[in-house]
């Protein structure tokens, strides 16, 4: 997986240069300027913590480098209009177009179609990025620690703030944890998959969760929810109410269904 993560980076690096050429930050900006429709991703989820209420963020993408092809009739309007009227709290967009076959392009057309927030699921190594998410839509983008330096996780965290955009700080292990921490305004998103192994374990949110007990945002269960159990085990052992659910609605013959699974629980 780590092989896997250093090809996505290297690609994306190779994929910004050219976006840079063809998307100078003039006419980003000017993109940012004429996109009205907003929202406080960040705040959303605070709300709902504060009050103990599950939130759901759910995702969309085609297909990812574990699972192959997730949804072959790919409608990605249509999968975020069940999502909010199922009770999703936010939507994830995958945009990674080599390895997730996603595209920025998402985030605008369903901003035409939905009032909920979206972050940008995308590798950002690149402030640009920033900037760029943002001027399709974007209501928070993801800095996974595992792929960036600090320096870089510094620079991408001040961008997002500097532009009034949320951010997720993702982290794999107890040093990420740690170093998480520094990132106050953001976020923190746990992601229960090993990268060196690919395995998923609940236990990975709970050891984590106390490492990030001092943080006084939102924290954020990613990876390995697939049942209402898994969701009620997540809060009673590491007190986190927030879950970043893909596969396991992507992948049910009724996503409807399976999501209200989730945004009925009782906890």
């Amino acid at each position: 997986m780590e092989n896997i993560l250093k090809k996505i980076v290297d690609k994306k690096k190779y994929k910004i240069k050219i976006y840079k050429k063809e998307n100078p930050f003039s006419i980003i900006n000017e993109n940012i300027k004429k996109e009205k429709n907003f929202f406080d991703f960040k705040k959303k989820l605070l709300n709902k913590t504060l009050t103990k209420e599950v939130s759901i963020i759910s995702e969309i993408k085609k297909a990812s480098p574990s699972a192959g092809i997730l949804v072959k009739n790919f409608d990605p309007i249509n999968i975020a209009k069940i999502y909010e009227e199922n009770g999703s709290s936010c939507l994830s967009i995958l945009t990674e177009e080599n390895f997730f076959l996603g595209k920025l392009e998402y985030i605008r057309n369903i901003k035409k179609n939905c009032r909920i927030p979206i972050l940008c699921k995308d590798f950002f190594v690149d402030t640009y990025q920033v900037a760029l998410a943002k001027s399709f839509g974007a209501d928070c983008i993801l800095i996974i620690l595992s792929a960036v330096d600090k320096k870089l996780a510094k620079d991408l965290y001040d961008a997002a703030n500097d532009l009034s955009i949320s951010s997720i700080v993702e982290v794999h292990t107890k040093q990420e944890a740690e170093n998480a921490l520094f990132f106050d305004k953001s976020i923190i998103g746990i992601n229960n998959r090993n990268l060196k192994t690919l395995d998923v374990s609940l236990n990975q949110s709970v050891i984590l969760s106390k490492i990030l007990s001092p943080h006084k945002n939102p924290l954020l269960c990613e990876s390995g929810i697939n049942n209402s159990q898994d969701i009620k085990y997540v809060v009673e052992n590491a007190n986190i109410y927030n879950f970043l659910i893909g596969e396991s609605l992507l992948k049910s013959s009724d996503i409807a269904k399976k999501l209200k699974e989730f945004t009925q629980i009782n906890v």
